[in-house]
């Protein structure tokens, strides 16, 4: 059992994964934060333009 645990710590192949998964969470973070901002501000030059034809 020592074995296999000090194997699993020793490895480097499952950091890499870790870091690929952290890179992903923080993109779609910024993504979708972008995404909602872009969103409300579309939105309210959208009903201004609105307001105005009418």
């Amino acid at each position: 059992m020592k074995d296999v645990l000090r194997r699993l710590w020793c490895e480097d192949e499952g950091q890499d994964i870790a870091e690929y998964a952290v890179m992903l969470a923080v993109i779609l973070v910024i993504v979708v934060g972008t995404i909602r901002l872009i969103g409300t501000n579309a939105n309210n030059v959208f009903s201004s333009v609105a307001s105005s034809i009418q």
